[in-house]
């Protein structure tokens, strides 16, 4: 049963976690042995357990210890819960909790990408995303449209980071991720090669004269498609773009030139994940 302990002494260092180490701490806490991370609300926390996160301790706002967050803190085990009033934890953390409820996780050793994408047909890349909102967005999107991994360069935002994890409503633990660079094979390599080496046909989300429109039959027919989007304002670089085997675009009305990142991965992964998924619907 959790250890429910009473906001009196701040300077407790069990508190440094959500009051004075920021995320990049958090997650080289134990380096080089992996690190920490933080989950806000009782949603993203549940699908963190369900993931097989280990908790370390959490903050909880008084009133959310018999409301909505009772179930899971059943779920903790024994680790010490912090507890207050709600402008106790905001005074605290900085932070406008609208669930009530942070618990800090033991970060897990990232598969390979090897590992990741073994038995995928329809995967997602991320490069140089750094927002992490919209990593988060595009993240919920995998889960709900039918990507089955999500590979991130690594100047990209975490989907770990609380703001990620909090905006993909817990997905994060649930579809298979890691960093194009943590791989046993492709070192040297860019992602792009390495990636179509593992018989992976590229398609580059970008804004060329060159595309093909995001409904081309080519696209569906692909086995094995790795659908790659960057940054907001600068794109993918044309490195990535000239290593592609298609670049790809999102027909657009009334001038307008491109969507935000977030948006224009869920269109894109709606369309060009609807062919596996018809195809195992008519398997079963």
């Amino acid at each position: 049963m959790a250890d429910f302990i009473e906001l009196t002494d701040y300077e407790d260092p069990r508190l440094d976690f959500y009051a004075r180490l920021n995320e990049t701490q958090l997650k080289h806490y134990y380096e080089p042995n992996g690190g920490l991370f933080i989950t806000e609300s009782p949603k993203v926390t549940e699908r963190a357990l369900g993931a097989g996160m280990r908790p370390v301790s959490a903050l909880v706002e008084r009133k959310q210890i018999e409301g909505e967050a009772a179930e899971i803190l059943e779920k903790l085990g024994d680790i010490p819960v912090f507890t207050g009033g709600p402008e106790a934890l905001r005074n605290l953390t900085n932070i406008p909790m609208t669930r009530g409820l942070l618990c800090l996780f033991e970060r897990p050793v990232l598969p390979t990408v090897e590992e990741v994408v073994s038995d995928c047909r329809r995967i997602a890349v991320l490069e140089n995303v750094t927002n992490p909102t919209n990593v988060g967005a595009i993240m919920r999107s995998a889960a709900a449209l039918g990507m089955e991994a999500v590979i991130l360069t690594s100047s990209c935002s975490d989907p770990y980071y609380r703001r990620a994890s909090r905006v993909a409503m817990g997905t994060v633990f649930q579809v298979p991720w890691t960093f194009a660079e943590n791989t046993e094979k492709g070192r040297g390599m860019h992602y792009v090669r390495f990636l179509q080496s593992l018989g992976f046909k590229t398609a580059a989300l970008a804004l060329r004269k060159d595309t093909v429109t995001i409904d081309d039959s080519r696209l569906r027919a692909e086995e094995k498609l790795a659908v790659i989007l960057g940054a907001e304002g600068d794109g993918l670089a044309d490195e990535t773009i000239d290593a592609c085997d298609y670049t790809i675009k999102i027909p657009m009305a009334h001038g307008v030139d491109s969507l935000n990142v977030a948006a224009c991965s869920a269109v894109a992964f709606w369309e060009l994940a609807r062919r596996i998924h018809m195809d195992d619907d008519k398997e079963v």
